[in-house]
């Protein structure tokens, strides 16, 4: 692959990066606690929240599958050699990175599916209780931050792999 093409795939998997964890970090840290000082009710948060998440998976959904889909193509020389994947140290960091975006997927999967089509609209249709909204928003929050963690180790192992454990590997190319 000539170098323009490496940049250009790589430039996609950091814009896909940032707009998963950039836009999970802004919903966690910015949008939400100012959220607290619109409204009282914590009904219409929950509401508002539904609508933003819903918006955010439009682009962040997307940009996860890129990211996957990029991350998989810059890995698939190392991915084909199993000697490499398993006696590097890249190759160590590599399998690590690639369990934990199982996890992501596995967590975030959950997360989208505790608010469900149908616990959706009794939020949305003022049909659930305080209590009731209080303990899935718990849920929601505790998933939202396991995600964010993920993602953000995620992005560290990512600079790793990047950053100088690629020397191990001068002895196989």
């Amino acid at each position: 692959m000539a170098a323009i093409e490496q940049a250009i795939l790589t430039w996609i998997h950091l814009v896909s990066a940032a707009i998963w964890v950039g836009g999970s970090l802004f919903i966690g840290i910015v949008f939400s606690p100012l959220l607290k000082t619109m409204t009282n009710s914590l009904q219409e948060r929950m509401q508002i929240m539904i609508r933003v998440g819903k918006r955010f998976n439009k682009i962040a959904v997307p940009a996860l599958i890129i990211m996957m889909a990029t991350g998989l193509y810059n890995s698939h020389l190392i991915l084909g050699k199993p000697n490499i994947l398993f006696e590097t140290s890249y190759g160590q960091f590599l399998i690590i990175k690639i369990i934990l975006v199982i996890i992501l997927i596995i967590i975030y999967a959950v997360h989208v599916r505790v608010i469900r089509k149908d616990v959706e609209e009794k939020i949305m249709s003022n049909q659930m209780s305080e209590p009731e909204i209080q303990k899935l928003r718990k849920k929601i929050i505790i998933l939202g931050e396991i995600t964010v963690v993920l993602s953000l180790v995620i992005l560290f192992l990512a600079s790793l792999l990047d950053a100088g454990v690629w020397y191990s590997l001068n002895n196989y190319f």
